[in-house]
């Protein structure tokens, strides 16, 4: 990391070697401190996050992930814009498991958008799809078009007994350990993943929050899909 200054107004990351130390650390700090709100159509308030209950859901699923991928393994996400996605996405951090974005296929328009999945699903060797149980029952439509998305393991994340967060085992992961990867829109070709590691993403966001001016109580308002780099990351 080049940056170990202060990253947040109680954070320095020269104690951060990843983002599961990110966000433990932040539960430890301010457990209350709403991090995520999502709202419908930019206007209304559906739901929030706050640094503990993210920090749980990220458990609960994380620990759903370890009884199934082992460290390393990969696991496709499969989710409309929505708070789901950011604590699977957390989940698969908390489990050293390689998260892989996706966004789902579009029933109107499954030649084009079906294949892209595919394709995505192979070149990653994604064992698991996470998803949330109104798109896991529809999975049996995709069943009939893909025969192969069978072979995967579907796990419906907003149905996970929160329970499981107690059996939840941290992982060793440090600033070189993958956090996800990242697929190109395969417009002219198939998806190509790109590498991207707890490290960059941390270094990333240290430069956001230094070139922007941000402090412990800015906002930022996010209108790209979270499987969009930019909508994730950015």
């Amino acid at each position: 990391m080049s940056d170990k200054t202060t990253f947040g107004s109680y954070l320095s990351l020269s104690r951060v070697h990843s983002l599961v130390d990110l966000l433990r650390e932040r539960t430890q700090q301010n457990p209350d401190f709403r991090t995520f709100t999502f709202l419908v159509n930019g206007e209304s308030e559906e739901a929030t996050l706050t640094n503990a209950q993210l920090d749980s859901r990220a458990r609960t699923i994380a620990a759903r992930l370890q009884a199934v991928v082992p460290p390393g393994g990969r696991a496709l996400l499969l989710y409309p814009p929505s708070l789901d996605y950011i604590a699977a996405f957390f989940g698969c951090l908390y489990a050293d498991v390689i998260a892989v974005p996706a966004y789902p296929p579009n029933p109107a328009a499954l030649q084009r958008t079906l294949p892209r999945l595919q394709a995505i699903i192979q070149d990653a060797e994604a064992s698991v799809v996470l998803t949330t149980e109104p798109i896991l029952s529809m999975a049996s439509f995709l069943f009939a078009q893909a025969p192969d998305l069978q072979s995967l393991q579907w796990i419906a994340t907003d149905a996970l007994d929160a329970g499981l967060a107690e059996q939840w085992r941290s992982p060793v992961v440090n600033e070189a350990t993958t956090a996800f990867l990242q697929y190109t829109s395969g417009s002219t070709g198939d998806p190509k993943g790109v590498i991207l590691s707890h490290g960059n993403l941390l270094e990333n966001s240290a430069d956001i929050y230094r070139c922007f001016g941000h402090h412990g109580d800015s906002r930022g308002v996010i209108w790209l899909p979270p499987y969009h780099d930019m909508g994730l990351i950015g």
